[in-house]
């Protein structure tokens, strides 16, 4: 029916948005033939009823479990313009598959509207935190990947231990945490420049320290995803559609390769690293000690290069990367992202496996007393 009225909409007005009521009264009361509102409302009853259809298809898609299914469609409501895209001149717009779910979800406290960057670094901060949710956790993303990543016994604890991975790096930053903001955490974080800090909630007095800074947006609440819900990346002409990566890696299916095992200590930043590694753009390494990065890798073409990489910056920022242990996101395909390791100190590594010189990778890591465990499981994130 709504369909047969839209297609009328020269002559039939119809409604499916409550928000709409208002402006559609006020025409009828002052007699205001508004051929122009008629034809966005029809606009909206065809987008809303090719939702529907898309969730009915969706539904039957799941009932023979395909998660691929032949058609797919993606209805999307559109949450907010935005001020621009990535860069200025680049129009944009936020668009959500269900209202008050996921980012939407999240209530603004404080400061300017979100950009097109803030949110895509808002998912990258979300991501970092989501494997420590029942821990206190402080992950500090630039460009959507961390430069500061630590758990704490307290949120100012995870926060300093986040910032002295890399203080620099941390300036115009997207701050997450696990747990509720407290005072003397808020006063910590407005004396760095942030654009937005989000966590499950606020205290009064975080609010207002956090209010000072006039810019900064603050964000409350949980952004969960749906179950079974899909990752999508465009390409030109298409979309690439995936299930969501799993970020629990048993335990159990650890291997430890090496003839030294890892002590105890060296075992908890290892768990430590694997899990942080995963929110790394690829290729990716991270350094780690007693729960918290100290360098970090990212992006980078080759591996060794990574290494290098999350060495030199933990050099920059003071951190002595002696004793401290490596997470891989892929395998090591020769033997030099170990020598480089080797060379830092570091005294344990966890990676992937499943190179095909993974004996020579096996053989540098006995030769300089590395212990090092492969997971079977890669982490790449593109």
């Amino acid at each position: 029916m709504l369909r047969s009225a839209a297609k009328n909409f020269e002559s039939v007005t119809v409604i499916v948005d409550p928000a709409d009521y208002a402006r559609v009264l006020a025409g009828l009361e002052s007699n205001d033939d508004d051929l122009d509102l008629r034809r966005l409302l029809a606009e909206k009853v065809f987008a809303r009823t090719a939702a529907y259809d898309a969730a009915i298809a969706y539904w039957f898609g799941c009932q023979r479990s395909e998660v691929f299914p032949d058609g797919l469609s993606i209805p999307l409501l559109k949450e907010s313009n935005l001020r621009y895209g990535e860069n200025p001149g680049q129009r944009a717009a936020f668009y959500v598959d269900h209202r008050n779910d996921g980012i939407a979800a999240l209530r603004q406290k404080g400061g300017k509207e979100l950009s097109f960057n803030n949110l895509l670094d808002l998912e990258g901060a979300l991501f970092a935190t989501d494997p420590f949710a029942d821990e206190v956790c402080c992950a500090i993303v630039k460009h959507t990947t961390p430069c500061g990543l630590a758990t704490g016994s307290t949120p100012i604890d995870a926060y300093r231990k986040a910032l002295a991975c890399d203080p620099v790096s941390a300036f115009g930053s997207v701050i997450s945490f696990t747990v509720p903001v407290d005072d003397e955490t808020a006063e910590a974080v407005s004396s760095l420049f942030v654009e937005c800090i989000v966590a499950p909630q606020f205290s009064e007095g975080a609010l207002e320290a956090l209010g000072r800074k006039k810019n900064l947006r603050v964000l409350e609440g949980k952004a969960q995803w749906r179950d079974h819900a899909l990752d999508f990346k465009r390409v030109r002409g298409g979309f690439l559609a995936q299930e969501r990566a799993s970020r629990d890696t048993p335990q159990e299916e650890w291997k430890v390769v090496t003839k030294r095992q890892p002590t105890d200590s060296e075992l908890r930043d290892l768990q430590f690293a694997w899990r942080a590694v995963g929110s790394v753009k690829s290729n990716a390494i991270v350094l780690a000690r007693d729960g918290a990065t100290i360098g970090i890798g990212a992006g980078q073409m080759s591996r060794v290069d990574a290494a290098f990489l999350s060495v030199h910056k933990a050099g920059l920022s003071g951190h002595d990367t002696r004793g401290s242990v490596m997470g891989s996101d892929a395998f090591f395909p020769f033997r030099d992202g170990v020598e480089q390791a080797a060379e830092a100190g570091v005294a344990a590594i966890v990676q992937p496996g499943g190179s095909v010189r993974d004996e020579d990778v096996i053989q540098a890591a006995n030769e300089y007393d590395i212990a090092m465990i492969f997971t079977g499981k890669r982490q790449f994130r593109h």
